[in-house]
């Protein structure tokens, strides 16, 4: 996997998926199998100068080749003008560059990853505590706004990431999993649950199990679902019953870069 750093116009994706192909032509490889992200962190990956939102076209000019969309926090806050002191995650203009790169990426199988936070848990027992509840405040914030994965600056982070992403499916599972099996069963409940509804809760399950914040034997207990059914929830379209590309392969893995 590789990554496409400072994309600033569309056509720098096209060279690159040309890139991609004549490399599988000269080393014999099948069409299609290097792939790579692109790295979201200037404004004209955002917005093009016509006005358009230039990451969804970027998606469709990397000709399926297009595995992810990652924020870089602190390269585009600075593209925007952002003092360094408030520089964040969670800036209004972070905030507005991941909710188009959501829309963009949504039905495509594209995944997204949240960016950093470069507060690091280093120094006293103070520093580190403070570091780590910002850290884990983060990212709980990222998974309650759709954001799956986010990447790491430090070593000493990966602590919170796991215990935020645990912490997150294991107290939404209750819930989730009545629910979705209140629409199974068709015995409904206090809430009015519509087809993508039921998709998305199951996504969720699906979600806290591939991290392994979740076992399949509680999922079951509670759901009475088990993982195959839980699968093919996550790929039922609301719509029609068909299937939706991509919709089970955003699953999370807590990791670093």
């Amino acid at each position: 996997m590789v990554t496409l750093p400072k994309v600033t116009d569309v056509r720098q994706v096209e060279a690159m998926a040309l890139v991609c192909g004549r490399l599988e032509e000269a080393h014999g490889l099948p069409r299609g199998r290097l792939r790579f992200e692109i790295q979201v962190e200037t404004p004209q990956s955002i917005l093009g100068a016509d006005g358009t939102a230039t990451v969804a076209r970027m998606i469709q000019a990397a000709d399926g080749r297009c595995s992810g969309l990652h924020y870089g926090t602190y390269d585009y806050s600075a593209a925007c003008g952002i003092a360094a002191a408030y520089q964040s995650m969670e800036h209004p203009a972070a905030d507005h560059a991941k909710a188009v790169m959501q829309v963009a990426a949504a039905g495509t199988g594209v995944r997204l990853s949240d960016g950093s936070t470069n507060v690091l848990p280093v120094g006293d027992t103070a520093a580190v505590h403070a570091a780590w509840r910002l850290h884990a405040r983060l990212v709980r914030r990222s998974l309650e706004r759709g954001y799956w994965q986010g990447w790491d600056m430090h070593p000493a982070q990966l602590p919170t990431r796991y215990l935020a992403t645990y912490a997150f499916f294991r107290e939404g599972l209750p819930a989730a999993a009545a629910r979705l099996r209140a629409y199974v069963e068709r015995t409904g409940g206090g809430v009015l649950d519509e087809p993508a509804t039921a998709q998305a809760l199951a996504g969720f399950v699906a979600r806290g199990l591939d991290c392994g914040a979740l076992t399949e034997a509680e999922v079951t207990e509670r759901s009475g679902l088990d993982r195959t059914a839980i699968n093919g929830w996550t790929r039922r379209s609301g719509a029609s019953g068909g299937l939706t590309a991509g919709a089970a392969r955003d699953t999370v893995h807590p990791h670093s870069e």
